[in-house]
């Protein structure tokens, strides 16, 4: 992989892939996967954390709130400064490096406040990663691939790395050695990451300014880019796309995180499976990110985002419905579990493509770590903990319907998206 490699390889060269548009999107791809990997870390190693610092539930439970709350206002605060700066690599590099470093340190904690700091520090570090670089991908990506580009940075290797993965090799690396040696040695490929990075990546030549594609899609959409406009949370919630995709993240987000809160202890508890059915049916989910994450964008960019979006945010509905209606046989459940998880494959679009696409390169982190904050804020933040006290009123359903209802409202907001994909408007 060369920095310098730019246009695509001559027709018939078997090196038509060694591209840099696909080197700068498994590097920063794998990297985002290390990130997501990291940040599962202390709920796979809870056993051994508990047991060794002696921490209740609600400690444990205030290191992910943390680690949300810094994580959603970084997303917005260094992506705004990333866009006033008009650089990428600088924040890319300096996120990579922060949070291998706090990885690391967390190995060293002694105490709940130490961990605590060590995870919120974490959370700042790596927020603003992911509209960062999806803004990137934005600008190196080739218009029909825009898309597949954005689900494969975000969902493929994320889902890959760290909910496939990341239980199996961090319980091996605790009980091999310790869960703090786990925590020194999953900062190591991190700072690996950062230095290809800083060898290979050079800035984008659109974040600091306006393309002429940027135009034809303005004027093709309707939609309003004032490029003079500072990049303010305001500013960008005046653009209408952007406040629908906030609205899906809300919902999407919360659909996504308190089902992973709450569904094994639903199954397992409340429907009578056991750890293994629970734990089997459930599986079937990371799967089905990865394959989701890669083929829902993907099409998109073919048929238009808003009838992608529309479609699989109303398939979320299933996930819920399923784990709590259906009786059949295990091997059904998880295949409905696989359809409605499916659900994962728009998060590229309202998260990323959309936002990118609404407005000028030269405001895109700014709109997509504010889509990122308020979804972290609300759906990772508020209400894993919102859904938890619903079911300590009432039964575990609670949560169920909690993510039922986030799926739906999140399809009727879809209904209001502004077609941007450039296959549909110029």
């Amino acid at each position: 992989m060369s920095a310098d490699i730019h246009p695509p390889a001559p027709a018939g060269n078997k090196s038509t892939w060694m591209t840099y548009e696909n080197g700068i999107l498994v590097l920063l791809g794998f990297t985002f996967g290390l990130i997501f990997f990291d940040r599962n870390a202390v709920g796979v190693l809870t056993p051994f954390i508990l047991e060794d610092l002696g921490l209740s539930n609600t400690q444990l439970g205030m290191l992910s709130s943390a680690l949300a709350l810094a994580w959603a206002i970084s997303a917005y605060v260094f992506s705004a400064w990333s866009d006033r700066m008009g650089a990428r690599k600088p924040f890319i590099l300096l996120s990579i490096i922060v949070f291998s470093l706090c990885s690391a340190l967390s190995g060293f904690a002694g105490s709940f406040g130490f961990l605590l700091v060590a995870r919120i520090v974490m959370g700042i570090a790596e927020g603003p990663f992911l509209p960062i670089c999806l803004s990137v991908m934005n600008d190196e990506s080739s218009p029909h691939r825009r898309g597949m580009n954005a689900g494969i940075m975000q969902n493929v290797f994320a889902a890959l790395l760290g909910t496939t993965l990341a239980p199996i090799v961090l319980t091996a690396l605790a009980i091999q050695f310790d869960w703090r040696v786990t925590f020194f040695l999953t900062g190591i490929p991190g700072l690996i990451c950062g230095f290809l990075v800083w060898k290979f990546m050079k800035e984008p030549i659109n974040s600091n300014k306006e393309t002429g594609s940027d135009k034809v899609a303005a004027s093709e959409t309707g939609v309003e880019q004032n490029h003079q406009t500072k990049p303010s949370a305001l500013s960008m919630l005046k653009e209408h796309n952007i406040r629908v995709c906030c609205l899906i993240a809300i919902f999407l987000v919360s659909w996504f995180l308190v089902t992973l809160t709450f569904m094994f202890v639903f199954l397992t508890n409340y429907r009578g499976f056991s750890p293994e059915e629970a734990g089997g049916v459930m599986s079937v989910m990371g799967f089905s990110t990865m394959l989701g994450g890669f083929l829902v964008p993907t099409w998109s960019d073919s048929i238009g985002r808003k009838p992608v979006m529309i479609l699989f945010t109303f398939i979320g509905v299933i996930t819920p419905l399923a784990a709590l209606y259906f009786d059949g046989p295990m091997w059904m459940m998880g295949l409905l579990l696989f359809i409605g998880w499916s659900a994962t494959g728009s998060f590229p679009l309202f998260m990323g493509v959309v936002p990118g696409e609404t407005v000028s390169p030269m405001l895109a982190a700014t709109s997509m770590g504010l889509v990122v904050c308020i979804g972290e804020l609300v759906g990772g933040f508020a209400s894993p903990w919102l859904a938890g006290m619903l079911a300590d009123q009432g039964t575990l359903q609670a949560p169920m319907y909690y993510v039922m209802i986030c799926a739906f409202l999140s399809g009727i907001c879809a209904l209001f998206l502004k077609e941007t994909a450039p296959s549909k408007v110029g």
